[in-house]
């Protein structure tokens, strides 16, 4: 009898410190609403039709892993800002990688020259 009561309060002390030991697995949660790691903030145009806009917020509602990539900033008049993301990857790198394709290959379909190169503007 107290062998099992020994062995009862073990297996309930033992389950406690497993939980505080892994405050990570309670509190993972949706990455919708946040920004993540912004290096720097995209030039988005003020009309929300813009596809970069929409493709801006779209990152900041996905609840994933997701990454927003735009070409830097264009100190001309005539300067173009051309974007890519990604949503909901496997993981940050993958959607970083993703996004940074996304972005190239807009940046080729258009050939801009006033355009920079691509960045990682953010991700989470």
């Amino acid at each position: 009898m107290k062998q099992q009561l020994f062995q009862k309060t073990t297996a309930a002390i033992l389950s406690g410190l497993l939980i505080l030991a892994a405050p990570g697995t309670g509190a993972a949660g949706s990455l919708a609403g946040s920004e993540g790691d912004k290096r720097f903030s995209p030039l988005l145009p003020g009309s929300a039709k813009d596809e970069c806009t929409k493709a801006y917020k779209a990152y900041v509602a996905a609840s994933g892993h997701s990454a927003y990539a735009t070409t830097s900033f264009v100190r001309v008049r005539d300067g173009y800002v051309l974007c890519g993301a990604h949503y909901n990857a496997s993981s940050q790198k993958a959607a970083e990688a993703m996004a940074m394709k996304s972005c190239q290959s807009a940046r080729a379909y258009y050939k801009v020259a006033a355009s920079g190169n691509c960045q990682i503007a953010a991700s989470k």
